[in-house]
């Protein structure tokens, strides 16, 4: 295997490993359309989107038609339910490694050379996809309200997970590029500042979609109370993490230095976000407190709930663990990245940072923009 690669190339053979995937999925579903793409592709990939997308708990194919499991006959053919599934997980996480392989070829072609610049203009883009992903929240409930989605389907699927998960790298990867050709021809100084540029533009475009739906129609609303006591809180969390840790294990921070800052940070912005939607929404003005989206909060609400006297729970909530679990994993992830991973593999450590980030940063923001909005 390693001569077959050093003989034509890495790069080639992953151009040719991709290449020959996808045909034969695309092959698939034509020649053989029942069983590869309703049974396989249609259930385990699609269909769930499909079932998120209307806020249906489950989704029927009925002879073409997608209509919720409730409507279909008994001569239905497969059904889907939003969510992962084994064999989803089974599609996905390979694509994720080919993706990941082919952004470290790129990354090569482009000679990056200053990484950390790099993570820190790559931060709006963690913003941006927490933020498309609340403008689908925001199409659910007016599909809920209404009847009819402001973003129709197909193209409303490509901002729901995981699919929106592509999306967005595919715009950061454009960014990048863009970014590097300019920084190459001398428009700019460094590429760094186009692409941070791009990103906080993208950020700055969705937020003002999300306020314009939050300002004209009646599904929607604004909460301004919950963006400030979420970031003022993540804040102050990360400023007392950071003291501690400097006081007590100073040299934790010495591999990651600034980026650590904002690992811990996009952490303390997804559990403080999880404590106040799941807990302390009505106090700021909601309706009602939001529902658990994701299994991991859903299942340390219901464990605290369960193990802590109702009277406890009534007063402090049952999220707060959440909260303690997300600095810990922070705390983690920059004792791991030593100066010895930076040394040794910098550009590795730098994109496995970004996907830490991104990892917080992304639902925290959701979670927040989901408050803020009432979507």
């Amino acid at each position: 295997m390693d001569d077959f690669i050093d003989r034509f190339g890495a790069e080639r053979v992953w151009a040719a490993t991709v290449a020959s995937l996808a045909a034969a999925v695309v092959l698939g579903a034509v020649l053989f359309p029942d069983r590869v793409y309703v049974d396989f592709i249609w259930q385990y990939f699609w269909g769930p989107v499909v079932a998120d997308a209307h806020s249906w708990n489950c989704v029927a194919w009925a002879g073409g038609q997608e209509i919720p499991c409730s409507e279909a006959g008994a001569g239905a053919g497969p059904t889907a339910e939003p969510g992962y599934t084994f064999v989803s997980y089974g599609g996905y996480i390979p694509t994720l490694v080919l993706l990941l392989t082919g952004v470290i070829f790129l990354i090569r072609r482009l000679e990056i050379e200053r990484y950390r610049a790099g993570f820190f203009a790559l931060f709006p883009f963690m913003l941006f996809g927490g933020a498309l992903r609340v403008v689908e929240d925001v199409n659910a409930t007016a599909f809920e309200a209404t009847g009819e989605m402001a973003i129709p389907l197909p193209w409303s699927g490509f901002i729901i997970s995981p699919l929106i998960y592509f999306t967005v790298f595919f715009i950061a990867l454009f960014a990048v590029v863009t970014s590097v050709w300019l920084d190459r021809n001398g428009y700019v100084s460094g590429y760094e500042y186009p692409l941070a540029g791009i990103g906080t533009a993208a950020l700055t475009i969705t937020i003002a979609y999300l306020a314009f739906v939050a300002a004209t129609e009646p599904y929607a609303e604004f909460h301004p109370l919950v963006p400030l006591v979420v970031l003022v809180g993540a804040t102050l969390t990360t400023a007392l993490t950071w003291i501690a840790l400097e006081r007590v294990a100073p040299e934790l921070n010495r591999g990651t230095r600034s980026m650590g800052l904002v690992v811990i940070w996009a952490h303390a912005v997804d559990g403080v976000a999880n404590v106040v939607g799941l807990d302390w929404a009505t106090s700021l003005g909601l309706p009602a407190n939001l529902v658990p989206k994701h299994p991991i909060n859903r299942a340390i609400a219901n464990t605290t709930a369960d193990v802590l006297p109702a009277n406890i729970v009534a007063a402090t909530g049952s999220a707060w663990p959440f909260l303690l679990v997300k600095i810990a994993a922070a705390v983690f992830v920059i004792w791991i990245f030593d100066e010895t991973v930076f040394e040794d593999s910098p550009r590795y450590a730098v994109l496995l940072m970004i996907t830490v980030v991104a990892v917080g940063l992304g639902p925290g923001t959701r979670d927040m923009l989901r408050a803020t909005f009432g979507v």
